[in-house]
Formats: C-alpha cells, sequence, structure tokens
C-alpha cells in the first residue's frame, strides 16, 4: 500500500483529501504544516508526499527545499491556489514532481498518484519497462523490441539511473561524480559523448527520449 504524507493546514480540505485518498485504497498521515511534515518525514517512510504551499511555520518551498537536501527520490506534488508561473517554476527547480492548482478534482489528484504509483512499481522489480524497452538490472542486459542491444556497464548504469525519474535533470557535474572517479580524466566533455551514445542507441525507443536541459545537462521525458 502507497503510504502518503499529505501537508494542507485548510483543516477541512486536508480532512477531504485524506478521506478520499484512503477510500482509494492509499495510507495517508495528515499535518497542517511544514515544520510538522518534516517532523514525520524524519520518523517515517513514505512513498509520496503531496504538500500545499501557503503553510504557517515553513511553506512548501521551505519544506521541499529541506526534503530534497536529504532525499532525492521521494515523489512530491505540490497542491496549491497559486496558478501563476513562478511558483510552478521554483517548484520544479527545487524538485518537485508535479504541481495540481485548487480547487482541483480528487480523482485528477488520484490519477497523477496512480501514475507515481505505476513507475514506482515498475523500477521496483529488476526488469524496468518502458515502452519497447526492457532492462534487467541482475543481469544487465537491455531489450528494444525484444531484440537484444548491446551496452558497456556504464552506459547501461546511467540510463537505469535516469529512467527511475523521469523529468528530473542530471547535471553533468552529477553524472560524473556518480559515473565517473574522482581521479579519472572524464570531463563534461565526456558525459556529452556517452549522451550521444545513448540517444543513438535508444533511437528506436516508443516510450521516451533523452533531453538537454542547456547549461546544466540531461533528463528523461517520458512520451
Amino acid at each position: 500500500m502507497l503510504r502518503i504524507l499529505l501537508l494542507e493546514d485548510d483543516k477541512d480540505l486536508n480532512m477531504l483529501t485524506s478521506s478520499y485518498l484512503k477510500s482509494a485504497g492509499y495510507e495517508v498521515v495528515s499535518v497542517y504544516n511544514g515544520l510538522d511534515g518534516l517532523d514525520k518525514f524524519a520518523e517515517q517512510k513514505f512513498d509520496l508526499i503531496l504538500s500545499d504551499i501557503m503553510m504557517p511555520l515553513c511553506d512548501g518551498f521551505e519544506f521541499a527545499k529541506s526534503v530534497r537536501e536529504f532525499n532525492n527520490d521521494v515523489p512530491i506534488i505540490f497542491m496549491s491556489a497559486r496558478d501563476d508561473k513562478p511558483s510552478k517554476q521554483l517548484g520544479y527547480r527545487i524538485g518537485i514532481d508535479d504541481y495540481i492548482v485548487k480547487p482541483f478534482d480528487l480523482d485528477e489528484l488520484v490519477l497523477k498518484i496512480t501514475a507515481i504509483a505505476r513507475r514506482l512499481k515498475i523500477y521496483s522489480s529488476n526488469d524496468l519497462v518502458v515502452g519497447n524497452l526492457k532492462m534487467n538490472k541482475e543481469e544487465r542486459v537491455v531489450y528494444i523490441d525484444e531484440e537484444e542491444v548491446s551496452f558497456t556497464v556504464r552506459e547501461f548504469d546511467i540510463l537505469y539511473c535516469m529512467l527511475q525519474f523521469p523529468k528530473k535533470t542530471f547535471t553533468r557535474g552529477r553524472l560524473m561524480e556518480d559515473f565517473w572517479d574522482y581521479d579519472s580524466s572524464a570531463t563534461s566533455r565526456t558525459v556529452d559523448v556517452y549522451m550521444a551514445k545513448l540517444r543513438d542507441k535508444t533511437k528506436n525507443c516508443d516510450g521516451f527520449e533523452i533531453q538537454t536541459v542547456h547549461g546544466l545537462g540531461y533528463k528523461v521525458v517520458l512520451k
């Protein structure tokens, strides 16, 4: 069962959302401000976070920043009445995964959660399947349209990691730190060469594409 941490200072909306999500089969822990949210997140394991932005003591932006300082994996969805572009841009720069504007349809919220839950289920197994691509982590083999495609160990590790976190930007520095030794001769140009190879090898994949984030690095976007 997916465990959700819900941060919403409006008690009526908090209760309504919590009840609806529980009826949809999710386990929900509710808090009313960002500080209590951080305490709960430190104490317990959650699979997903739903957070308002405008909250007392610690707003959603500060909460999300604090979470991302020590956890880049847990999905975060902002729920907010703020429909302005700067708020959305700031949220995505911090590292949230989705943004839904109040008042929202609870069914729409469940659809967003379901989509993320589906990805979590895929990535928890040895087989990662995205469209016509399948990667087996244990055997380190890649299939496209059921045909095996040759990948080096480093190519496999980079693509597998990026596919686990669609829409997340991986900077060149982060990729070098994670996949090359500190004392190696790898440069940002080395990363670019590897990404070009990955693009070429996955050009026939119908479920995703590797995009350049100008000035930063790369990300995978699902189709």
